[in-house]
């Protein structure tokens, strides 16, 4: 794969702004595993979908929780909690959300969604909601 110099950057400065050199950890691991992965995960889903400007990071994070939580894909809500918290997202926001889940795809995916939460809040000490 040719990587996009340019998406790739943008991807890339998006990433560090949403979840900061720690968050970068899960890109390197595939950037070390398979290198093509990493480039086409930064360049198109950093680079050319969440860079877009229609809609704020936080929006976006909403959308992206949501459909996490809808598909089950509960190994990267943790990712995503910790970047909707950077972005602006309230804790109560978060857990208003799973709530919200609950009605439209089932208590076990909300209580999976929410364990995800609660893991995540406690690595940060957020304590209230």
């Amino acid at each position: 794969m040719s990587r996009n110099t340019e998406h790739y950057n943008k991807g890339i400065e998006v990433l560090n702004e949403m979840v900061g050199e720690q968050g970068l950890k899960p890109i390197e691991a595939f950037q070390k595993f398979y290198p093509d992965f990493a480039d086409f995960l930064v360049s198109f889903g950093y680079g050319e979908i969440y860079s877009r400007e229609a809609l704020d990071f936080k929006q976006r994070e909403t959308i992206t929780l949501t459909a996490l939580i809808s598909q089950g894909a509960f190994e990267q809500l943790g990712f995503h909690i910790h970047a909707a918290l950077n972005v602006g997202m309230s804790p109560k926001e978060i857990v208003e959300l799973v709530i919200h889940c609950a009605a439209y795809v089932g208590f076990p995916k909300a209580c999976s969604a929410m364990v995800q939460v609660m893991n995540v809040f406690e690595q940060r000490g957020i304590k209230e909601i």
